[in-house]
């Protein structure tokens, strides 16, 4: 669209990970079976929480929370990269990509700090165990839980205002397969200071401010783990929060890594994109359930209630 002498861009291309059609067919294949297997495993575990009682705990609370979460982040994500390796067009309308951008935002944000709160769960559980169930009760869970929900909704919102704020005029490129902030930005043709200040913001307040939170958490975790005479006491508290220290280093390694360095278009890029949007909520409720001795055990309950509930 044109005003007077300047073009306003009204979508944009998303270039994707292939422009050879029988690689673009292996992967939908592969994406389709990985968001199907997403879906599954993340309802799966929401089914089990509320099903068993033996989960109804503060950690299978933050839980639940984080599984619908990947649910909904995978069904951001993927949908439209599915459509695109099946379309010649593989446009995106502005509005579009910007509601994409709010949506991954308000996710990564979310998650970051749920992570967070079930570290400091996990750190009140161990540093004070006699305390627990009054320092993490139902109240303070809520409240923990809907200051991530409030804290992520605020973060996509405010970014996603102010890149509205931009005006492109062109080129309309985008070199991946989803709309993200850095690589749009770039096609910004206004000045995009505040945006760019905006990003540095959320990524020090959120990224690195709760990256300190965990390691707080985990540094008297460690700490009070080392200072157990009993082998088997340790053994109990890093087997308790490995599945968690295992998500947590693939999330911020893919996604700090992701937005700390330029928007290139590259294939590690791409590579990073991919392992945090698609493959993270896919091994999420893997790590939970494969590692944790509870959630293997309500499985098999639900599971042997179900059976005899069909004989």
């Amino acid at each position: 669209m044109e005003i007077g002498n300047i073009t306003t861009v009204t979508e944009f291309v998303l270039l994707g990970l292939s422009n050879n059609p029988q690689i673009q067919a292996i992967l939908f294949v592969l994406f389709l079976v990985i968001y199907l297997l997403t879906l599954t495993e993340n309802l799966l575990m929401l089914l089990v929480i509320r099903a068993d009682s033996h989960l109804h705990t503060p950690m299978y609370f933050f839980l639940s929370h984080l599984s619908f979460l990947d649910a909904f982040y995978s069904s951001v994500i993927v949908p439209k990269l599915l459509e695109n390796l099946l379309s010649k067009s593989k446009t995106i309308a502005l509005l579009e990509c910007f509601t994409q951008i709010s949506l991954v935002i308000f996710s990564g944000a979310t998650e970051a700090c749920l992570l967070s709160v079930m570290a400091y769960d996990r750190f009140q559980a161990v540093c004070h165990p006699l305390l627990y169930m009054v320092a993490m009760n139902r109240k303070v869970c809520i409240g923990l839980v809907g200051a991530s929900w409030a804290i992520g909704m605020g973060t996509g919102l405010v970014n996603t205002l102010l890149l509205a704020q931009q005006h492109f005029c062109g080129p309309n490129l985008i070199s991946s397969f989803v709309c993200e902030l850095p690589p749009v930005l770039l096609l910004a043709c206004s000045d995009s200071y505040i945006s760019n200040v905006a990003i540095l913001i959320t990524m020090v307040v959120l990224g690195f401010g709760t990256l300190v939170l965990l390691l707080g958490s985990y540094t008297h975790i460690i700490m009070t783990a080392l200072s157990i005479n009993s082998t088997s006491g340790r053994s109990k508290i890093f087997s308790t929060c490995s599945s968690h220290v295992l998500v947590v280093v693939i999330f911020y390694g893919s996604g700090l890594f992701r937005y700390m360095t330029p928007a290139s278009g590259s294939v590690l890029e791409q590579v990073l994109s991919v392992q945090y949007s698609v493959v993270t909520p896919l091994l999420n409720p893997l790590i939970y359930s494969l590692k944790n001795q509870d959630v293997k055990a309500a499985l098999k309950r639900v599971l042997a209630r179900k059976s005899r509930l069909t004989f």
